[in-house]
C-alpha cells in the first residue's frame, strides 16, 4: 500500500525544490544544444527534457525549472539554441519557449496525481505537452509567416519527433518507476 501511494520522491524543502529547479534549467539548456537545424526553428531534445523534468519534479518543480530557464535566457545567458536576451523571444522560437511553462506544468501535474503510472496515460500526457509547445510555437509563427507557412514549417516536421519523444519519455518513466519506489 505504501509503495503504491509514493511513486515519485518530491522535494520536501525549499532547498530541494530550488536545487531541482536549477538542475532542471541546466538540463533544458543542455538539451537546447542537441539540435537538428531546420527552418524556421531547429528541432531539439528540449521537449523530451521538459516532460521528464515534469515527471520527476512535479508541477511546482517543473514550473520553477522552466521559469528559471526562461529568466536565464531573458537575462542574456547563453541557454537557448542560438542566442539569448529579450529579443530572442521575438524571434521564431518565442512561442515555443513561452509554451514550455504550461507543458512542463501539465507533465508535473500528471505526475503529482499519479497519472503517469499507466503507460497509455503517460503517453497521452506527454503527447499533450508536446501539442501545447507546438501550438504555442505555431501560433507565434503564424503572426509573422502566416498560418500556412507556420503549419508547414513549425508543426508538420515536428509531429513525428513529438510522438517519438513522447514514447521515449513513457519508456524512461516506466523504467525509472521501480527505482523511485525504492528511494
Amino acid at each position: 500500500m505504501i509503495a503504491r501511494s509514493i511513486t515519485v520522491p518530491r522535494p520536501n524543502s525549499m532547498l530541494a525544490l530550488l536545487s531541482s529547479a536549477l538542475i532542471g534549467s541546466l538540463i533544458l539548456a543542455l538539451a537546447a544544444r542537441i539540435n537538428a537545424p531546420m527552418w524556421p526553428v531547429p528541432m531539439t531534445l528540449q521537449t523530451l527534457a521538459l516532460v521528464l523534468i515534469g515527471s520527476y519534479a512535479g508541477a511546482r518543480g517543473a514550473a520553477l525549472a522552466v521559469t528559471a530557464y526562461l529568466a536565464e535566457g531573458l537575462m542574456g545567458l547563453p541557454v537557448f539554441t542560438a542566442g539569448a536576451g529579450p529579443a530572442y523571444f521575438a524571434g521564431p522560437t518565442g512561442g515555443y519557449l513561452i509554451a514550455f511553462l504550461p507543458a512542463a506544468w501539465l507533465a508535473g501535474y500528471a505526475s503529482d496525481r499519479g497519472w503517469l503510472r499507466n503507460a497509455f496515460a503517460a503517453f497521452a500526457v506527454f503527447a499533450a505537452a508536446h501539442v501545447i509547445v507546438l501550438a504555442g510555437g505555431v501560433a507565434w509563427l503564424a503572426v509573422t509567416l502566416g498560418a500556412t507557412a507556420a503549419i508547414a514549417g513549425g508543426l508538420l516536421p515536428f509531429l513525428p519527433g513529438a510522438l517519438v519523444k513522447s514514447a521515449l519519455a513513457t519508456a524512461v518513466t516506466a523504467a525509472a518507476r521501480p527505482a523511485k519506489r525504492a528511494a
